[in-house]
């Protein structure tokens, strides 16, 4: 191998590490030590791997690198929320937030930099699409922050489109939920998608994780002016796609909806909803909307989101009003990252 170009270690799965072992000339159970040291001990250098012998490790050293990045800097907001700034390697910034709730702490991580999909209430959609992230960015978030023996649960809904990096998410889920990985439950891992539809089916059939979908308006030519994705890939769509899946155990779907004044929350609203989603087991969960600079969209107040909010619930649909966090540290995606580049 040329060690001018060294095999990043962490991000691989145990097949590869194990032809990587027999590439080197490693002993035979080489590569399941050398998994247990990225997956389970969370190895900060080769030389720590101390059941490897010295050749061993003078071997993995001149040929490979372990492939972590501390984060730049943080942002801690007053309610607990702290916000990661990361940058990777071809120089573009990333963001992972983490948010305590009790016994939970959760957090969301990026999956790529910058996003193609132009949703016009995002910060991270008008920076535009960077790169993919990565399995190996992806799980340096998880692996690399202070909490990270205390997370309980991973949510895909920072920067990036997660569907839009398909392959390197599919790894690092792999990775987060296999045995020989950090076997993480997928019942504590959600992915959240704008809806790509042509890549939902392969994360439902090879992975158990929770799925939320980016809603937002059930309306398709309202939601094309907000989300530009409704032009490639119906609302729809994707709704007759959840509904060929099982959601009534351990697996759940939620759809994601910014609540934006005057825009998304009457009557004609509810009822499009309750024919949209109709056959879907399913929960709505309602955001408030971050306020992002020069940005036309509003927050309706507290009271009209809490009606809307009670009656979907009667209509049948399980509703929720998630709890806005981060404010005062800019927690909407993009915005930390897109400062950092200024």
């Amino acid at each position: 191998m040329d060690s001018s170009a060294k095999y990043t270690l962490y991000g691989s799965s145990l097949d590869e590490l194990k032809t990587l072992a027999e590439r080197l000339g490693l002993p035979r159970f080489a590569h399941k030590q050398i998994c247990r040291w990225l997956y389970t001990r969370f190895a900060d250098s080769i030389d720590s791997m101390t059941d490897l012998s010295k050749a061993a490790r003078a071997t993995l050293a001149e040929h490979c690198e372990l492939g972590l990045s501390a984060p730049l800097k943080v942002s801690v907001s007053t309610d607990g929320t702290k916000k990661y700034l990361f940058r990777t390697r071809q120089g573009e910034y990333i963001e992972s937030a983490l948010i305590p709730d009790g016994e939970r702490m959760t957090l969301c991580v990026s999956s790529q930099a910058g996003c193609k999909m132009g949703c016009k209430f995002c910060a991270t959609g008008r920076m535009g699409f960077r790169h993919h992230l990565s399995a190996i960015e992806i799980i340096n978030q998880v692996i690399s922050i202070p909490e990270r023996d205390k997370l309980t649960n991973i949510v895909f809904m920072g920067m990036g489109e997660p569907l839009d990096n398909i392959d390197n998410l599919m790894r690092a889920l792999d990775i987060l939920t296999a045995e020989w990985g950090m076997a993480w439950s997928p019942t504590r891992i959600t992915v959240s998608t704008a809806g790509v539809a042509k890549h939902l089916p392969r994360l439902l059939d090879e992975q158990k994780v929770h799925i939320a979908v980016s809603l937002h308006n059930p309306f398709p030519e309202e939601r094309k002016e907000i989300m530009p994705i409704e032009n490639s890939y119906s609302i729809k769509e994707v709704c007759d796609i959840l509904r060929r899946y099982d959601f009534t155990h351990q697996r759940r779907v939620s759809f994601e909806y910014i609540v934006l004044d005057e825009m998304n929350c009457s009557m004609r609203h509810i009822k499009e909803l309750s024919r949209l989603l109709d056959g879907i087991k399913c929960r709505i969960n309602l955001i408030r909307f971050h306020k992002i600079p020069d940005s036309p969209f509003f927050s309706p107040e507290l009271e009209k989101i809490i009606e809307f909010r009670d009656t979907l619930t009667k209509r049948g649909i399980q509703t929720t009003l998630r709890a806005s966090r981060g404010e005062d540290i800019e927690a909407a995606c993009g915005l930390l990252s897109t400062a950092e580049k200024k």
